[in-house]
């Protein structure tokens, strides 16, 4: 069995998992906010900033991103290895991927932790 450095698991069944229970995770933060907006009726700064400033919607938040990375990276990894064949451009664009998934992973710990 021949495995690829560039997938995130370690096979293409550990793919599919990853990316269905990253996609579980993001529906469920979704479906958990929606709710939590159409049932706060006066949805003020206070009620939002309360609602973020609690430790479980901090690592609830901090999850949900991480699923949200490794989705998005094997979803990336997917696309530019069906349809770049140049494998010089490929590793680019990977490498520039990375280079944002790492930016916006470290906004989002700056945004919710105040580090």
């Amino acid at each position: 069995m021949v495995t690829n450095a560039a997938s995130f698991g370690r096979s293409g069944v550990h793919d599919f998992i990853l990316i269905r229970a990253s996609a579980v995770v993001l529906a469920s933060y979704a479906i958990f906010l929606v709710a939590f907006i159409a049932l706060s009726s006066p949805l003020t700064y206070e009620v939002w900033s309360g609602l973020f400033a609690s430790l479980p919607m901090k690592i609830y938040t901090l999850v949900a991103l991480v699923a949200l990375l490794i989705h998005a990276w094997i979803g990336i990894w997917q696309v530019l290895t069906d349809y770049v064949k140049n494998i010089a451009l490929r590793g680019v664009l990977q490498f520039a991927f990375v280079v944002a998934a790492l930016s916006y992973l470290a906004a989002g710990l700056i945004i919710v932790w105040g580090v």
